[in-house]
C-alpha cells in the first residue's frame, strides 16, 4: 500500500557546490521533496540528474514566499540578500536551515531573537566545520557539561596552505598559487588567509558552548600572509606545527577570550596532526574533560551532510509539536564580558635578524627582562655573508601589552635589523 504521508517541501536558496550536494542527497529520502530552488544565474550548467527546470527560479523572494514551502534552505553566504529572505520566511511560517557563518556572526541576535517571536527554529550545523557534526552534540550530549575551552581548526585552505609549506619548505605565496590553481583558495582569498572565515565560525562555536553572546567585534583575528618557510623549519626543530588556531577560553571569572591567530602547536597535540582541508574541534568541559571532533571542513557531500541532517531533525519534528525542538533552540540573553589580547597572557616565538654584534644576544635578554618577560629557550642559526644573525626566541608565559613594548622596543634598537615573525605558542 502506497504512503499517503504528506511530503514535507523544501525550498532551496543556492545551488552551487553544497546546494547541489543537499539536492542529490535529498533524492534518496521519500518524506521531503525539493519544491522551489533560487539560482544567480538561469544559464550555468550544472551536473545535477534529473534537474526539474521548472522548480528552478532566479527570484529568491518566490521560494520564501512559497506558501507551501515547510522549511527555506540557505546556501548563498553572506549578509545580503541572506539576512532579508530568512527574515521573510520566517514571517512567513517557515523553519530555516542555513550555512551561512557570516550572518549568523554578525546577526546572530536579530536572527534567533526574530525566529522564536515566531515559534520558529534556525538550526546551522554545516556554519561552524563542513561535516563535522559539532552544534547538535554541544546542544544535545554535551549540554551537561561547563565547557572553558575550544581550540580549532575552522579553515581548509588556511590549513591546506600551512601544510604545504610545512611539507614542501615553500614559501607562502608559492603555495597560495598552488591552492587557487588546484581550487582549494579562492582568487580573492583574503577572507581564509587573514582569518575572517575561522573568525565568524569561532563567534558563533563560543557563543553556543559559553551560552553568553560572543560579539564578532570583540574577537581578534590575525592571518597567515606573514608565515614563512623558515618559521616552519624553526617550529619543527623546537618540536611544534604552525596552524590558524581559532580558540576561545573563558576565565574564572567567566570572561571570554576568543582569537583567531597562527600559533606554534605542540607535536604532542591532536591540532598539529590535522593536515590539509581537514578541520578540527578540540573542546574542554567538566565532567567530559577533553574531546576531539575531526573530519571534512568543507565540500559538496560533507557540508551536505549537515545540512541534510537539519533538514530531517525539523522534518521529524512538522505535525507533532507547536514547539520544535526545544534544545536546539537559542537560550541566551547575556553577552560574555570580553577579553583584551592586550590583557592576555602568552608563550611566544619571534624571530630576529640583527647584526653579529658583540652582547646582542644580552641585549635581547635585557630588553625582555626590562618588560618583565623570561625566556625558554634563545638560539642563533649561524651568521649570513652580511654579517647577520638569525636568532628565534621562545619565551614563558607573559603579558602579551609587556611583548608588544618589547617588539617597540627592538625596531628602535640600531643592533635589531627586523623582527621577522612573532607567533604565538600554544600553552
Amino acid at each position: 500500500m502506497e504512503n499517503c504521508e504528506k511530503k514535507i517541501k523544501i525550498g532551496l536558496i543556492g545551488l552551487g557546490t553544497v546546494g547541489s550536494g543537499v539536492y542529490k542527497t535529498l533524492k534518496s529520502f521519500k518524506n521531503v521533496e525539493v519544491k522551489k530552488i533560487a539560482v544567480r544565474n538561469l544559464n550555468k550548467p550544472r551536473n545535477i540528474e534529473g534537474l526539474d527546470d521548472s522548480i528552478v527560479t532566479d527570484k529568491p523572494f518566490d521560494v520564501v514566499n512559497d506558501p507551501d514551502i515547510d522549511i527555506v534552505v540557505e546556501l548563498i553566504g553572506g549578509l545580503n540578500p541572506a539576512y532579508d529572505l530568512i527574515k521573510t520566511a520566517i514571517e512567513n511560517g517557515k523553519h530555516i536551515v542555513t550555512a551561512n557563518k557570516e550572518l549568523l556572526a554578525k546577526k546572530g541576535e536579530e536572527l534567533f531573537t526574530f525566529a522564536e517571536e515566531h515559534n520558529r527554529v534556525v538550526l546551522y550545523e554545516a556554519a561552524i566545520a563542513g561535516g563535522i557534526p559539532i552544534i547538535m552534540p554541544i546542544k544535545t550530549i554535551l549540554a551537561g557539561n561547563k565547557i572553558t575551552k575550544i581550540e580549532a581548526i575552522l579553515n581548509g585552505t588556511t590549513n591546506y596552505i600551512l601544510t604545504k609549506m610545512d611539507v614542501q619548505g615553500a614559501s607562502y605565496d608559492a603555495v597560495l598559487k598552488e591552492a587557487q590553481e588546484l581550487g582549494y583558495a579562492e582568487a580573492d582569498p583574503t577572507g581564509d588567509v587573514e582569518g575572517f572565515d575561522a573568525a565568524y565560525k569561532i563567534t558563533t562555536l563560543a557563543t553556543l558552548a559559553f551560552k553568553k553572546r560572543i560579539k564578532i567585534e570583540n574577537v581578534y583575528r590575525e592571518g597567515i600572509t606573514k608565515i614563512r618557510a623558515q618559521d616552519m623549519h624553526a617550529a619543527n626543530d623546537l618540536g611544534y606545527k604552525i596552524k590558524l588556531i581559532a580558540s576561545a577560553y573563558l576565565d574564572e571569572n567567566d570572561r571570554a577570550d576568543v582569537r583567531v591567530h597562527p600559533m606554534l602547536v605542540s607535536k604532542k597535540s591532536t591540532l598539529a596532526h590535522i593536515d590539509y582541508v581537514t578541520n578540527a574541534v578540540s573542546i574542554s568541559g567538566h565532567p567530559v574533560g577533553s574531546i576531539t571532533l575531526s573530519g571534512p571542513g568543507a565540500g559538496e557531500f560533507p557540508t551536505a551532510s549537515s545540512v541534510v541532517g537539519d533538514i530531517l531533525a525539523i522534518a521529524a519534528e512538522l505535525g507533532t509539536t507547536d514547539y520544535l525542538l526545544p534544545m536546539m533552540r537559542c537560550k541566551h540573553e547575556s553577552a560574555a564580558v570580553p577579553v583584551n589580547i592586550a590583557d592576555t597572557e602568552n608563550k611566544y616565538y619571534l624571530s630576529i635578524n640583527a647584526k653579529n654584534n658583540k652582547g646582542v644576544i644580552g641585549k635581547i635578554g635585557k630588553v625582555c627582562e626590562d618588560n618583565n618577560i623570561s625566556l625558554a629557550s634563545l638560539v642563533q642559526r649561524g651568521v649570513s655573508e652580511d654579517n647577520t644573525a638569525e636568532i628565534t626566541v621562545i619565551t614563558e608565559l607573559c603579558k602579551e601589552r609587556d611583548m608588544q613594548n618589547v617588539i617597540a622596543a627592538f625596531e628602535k634598537d640600531d643592533s635589531i635589523n627586523k623582527i621577522n615573525s612573532l607567533i604565538r605558542v600554544q600553552i
